[in-house]
């Protein structure tokens, strides 16, 4: 891109970029470091108790920042082997070491306190410079105005409900779901007359255009937009830019009524369906012509990280996706159904988020843990509640979280069938740690744990690695104000060719003292988000191609695509990136979501039995596994869950 387009787009702007370790860009490449480069490329962590140590507050380059994962990918391409050896003792024995101080690892200490008492020690340990794992808080600050965003998680919400433990340690947390609707400013952007749209995008369809999203096409975020009515269909048609093929198509996908495999049963349907994509389906069955199938492709990003290309159609009639409705398909699930594509009425209703996601859940969990390092005594407080950073790790603890600490090893001291005792090595630094612990869950993602746990069996081993993670980009926008959304009548932007499928304004939630942006002459957060996908290829080899182009992306890259596509989208509203762009954070989860079961990929998923993840989460001696890989369940009630089981099968030792 030209200097002068730089320019306009606000490239020189002074914002915080974080996408540098010492002067060395962090890439794919970085991975292929020499060892010897390591003492000079690994940055000395600021230690968590020093002055002014506060991670919510960083912009630039997040999630899986610079000196999070460079351990683990030396670790991955061979690096340490007798290191080991050289690990300092630190001396220090616990109860529990947790790996992973995300919500299930947070949720399985807490579980295993309330098994062994209060005295329990327990030292939790994680990579990252911040608990909450995905559960991550974005704080932004314009003049007096104090702004939250989520930066991975986004609420407590589940197609599934709740079990009794998850649901259970909800409400131990103060969290009453039924109150939500006080929080929220349900009817404010309806009131401004603020709508979902559709971007149409030169590139893809010819022309730039900004068009109402009929349907509710990819929805919005917020959830609190009805579908759209004739007159809303007839803009649509009138401004739409495409072919008078690809309007009738379109209409016609949405309102036709025919049944498209005569002859068959509602199962033998569903069998169908569950063999073949969205994208063949609209194509080969429903007959659409291409356009059609570009405007639907990116609607499942939020929920799969990938397009309509790798969704099975069965679940996009689960997920309400249009073109089903002549098949009078019983409205049982069908085997292989994924369970986000499973609706039910009563996890409908259980929803409530934060102003800064999940992120509150792990702080409440934190509280509990470690009171001293989380102030405050209620659910609302915790929103404006300041972590103290210095006090997460304290001697006098009995719970410590010790960040920035990467686990290189762990291993039984004996044989794992009758030894006492773990221990455990973890990379802080420049320096590589001990300490033992008579138990050990290993919260962290699946696919590093044959890593640093090789006592497992390899069977094991196999079932761990096949959890791919999802990749995805959770950005973060702090905008001078949104006079430019209200001019165009826009809440949410599904961009279904663009870098970001989808973009939404902040949901306006107020909550213990915090007030949300209810004006447009006021700050706001934009939420953007990536999937990063590539279509045609099978479910796990998109989310691995699309883990490489996130790792080798420069924060550079990420802030340019930021603001040429918010300036395309808004221009017309008068807004410029130059001028309006006041903060960005890229939230970068190479490792996102928990890969969940696909019927056109995973054969198991369809034939029943034992799944790899009943497999990859069995207790091997002290050791038991969590994490919402556990189930292949990309939900925080999964995480808390299988927190929770790995206390019990600790217990069972």
């Amino acid at each position: 891109m030209s200097d002068e387009r730089d320019r306009k787009l606000g490239m020189g702007a002074k914002i915080t970029r974080r996408d540098f370790l010492n002067g060395v860009a962090i890439t794919a490449g970085a991975a292929m470091i020499p060892p010897e480069m390591w003492a000079a490329a690994a940055p000395d962590l600021e230690p968590q108790n020093a002055s002014g140590y506060y991670p919510p507050a960083k912009t630039g380059l997040r999630g899986s920042h610079a000196g999070s994962f460079e351990t683990m990918h030396r670790i991955r391409d061979g690096g340490f082997g007798d290191e080991g050896a050289k690990a300092v003792d630190t001396g220090e024995s616990y109860d529990l070491v947790v790996v992973g101080g995300g919500i299930s690892g947070l949720s399985a200490a807490h579980f295993f306190r309330k098994a062994n008492g209060d005295r329990a020690r327990i030292l939790i340990l994680d990579n990252h410079d911040d608990f909450g794992g995905h559960a991550k808080r974005n704080e932004f600050r314009s003049g007096d105005a104090f702004r939250l965003g989520f930066g991975g998680t986004y609420s407590i919400e589940s197609p599934a409900p709740y079990s009794a433990v998850a649901k259970g340690l909800i409400e131990e947390l103060g969290i009453d779901v039924p109150s939500y609707p006080k929080y929220v400013s349900k009817d404010l952007y309806r009131s401004l007359g603020l709508k979902p749209h559709i971007f149409f995008d030169k590139e893809t369809f010819g022309v730039d255009k900004l068009v109402v999203n009929p349907a509710r096409i990819g929805g919005d975020e917020s959830g609190i937009n009805s579908k759209g009515g004739e007159a809303e269909m007839r803009a649509f048609l009138k401004d739409a830019p495409l072919s008078d093929k690809g309007k009738q198509d379109f209409q016609r996908l949405l309102t036709e009524t025919k049944d498209y495999f005569p002859g068959l049963s509602s199962g033998e349907k569903k069998a169908k369906l569950a063999r073949m994509s969205y994208a063949k389906y609209l194509t080969e069955v429903v007959g659409v012509n291409d356009e059609v199938v570009k405007i639907f492709q990116s609607m499942p990003h939020p929920l799969f990280g990938f397009g309509i290309d790798a969704v099975p159609a069965q679940d996009a009639w689960g997920l309400d996706m249009p073109g089903f409705g002549g098949l009078n398909l019983d409205p049982t699930p069908g085997k292989g159904m994924n369970r986000d594509a499973i609706r039910s009425e009563e996890a409908e209703k259980y929803f409530f988020h934060f102003p800064d996601g999940n992120a509150s859940i792990a702080r409440l969990l934190v509280r509990k843990l470690n009171p001293a390092a989380m102030p405050g005594n209620s659910v609302t407080d915790i929103v404006l509640a300041k972590a103290d950073y210095s006090k997460l790790d304290a001697a006098s603890s009995p719970v410590r979280i010790r960040l920035n600490s990467t686990v290189v090893k762990v291993k039984h001291n004996g044989d794992p069938a009758s030894a006492k005792q773990v221990e455990v090595t973890y990379a802080t630094g420049k320096t590589l740690k001990t300490v033992r612990a008579a138990n050990c869950i290993l919260a962290c993602w699946h696919v590093v744990i044959p890593y640093i746990a090789p006592e497992l069996p390899d069977a094991q081993k196999e079932a761990l690695a096949s959890a791919q993670k999802v990749p995805l980009l959770y950005n973060n926008v702090l905008l001078r104000n949104w006079n430019s959304f209200q001019k165009l009548g826009v809440n949410s932007i599904y961009c279904p060719s663009m870098y970001h499928a989808y973009v939404n304004l902040d949901l306006p939630v107020s909550m213990g003292g915090y007030e949300c942006a209810k004006k447009p002459d006021e700050p706001i957060v934009v939420h953007m988000m990536k999937a990063a996908c590539k279509p045609g290829h099978p479910s796990r080899e998109q989310h691995k191609l699309g883990r490489i182009e996130l790792y080798s992306t420069t924060f550079e890259t990420y802030e340019r695509n930021i603001r040429d596509q918010l300036g395309r989208m808004l221009g017309p509203g008068g807004f410029d990136p130059a001028r309006d762009i006041l903060e960005i954070t890229v939230n970068r989860w190479p490792h996102g979501y928990a890969y969940e079961y696909n019927s056109l990929y995973d054969q198991f998923w369809l034939d029943g039995g034992e799944t790899p993840c009943q497999v990859a989460r069995k207790p091997f001696g002290r050791i038991a596994i969590a994490n919402a890989d556990a189930d292949a369940y990309a939900y925080t009630d999964c995480a808390i869950d299988q927190g929770h089981r790995a206390v019990q099968d600790l217990k069972k030792k």
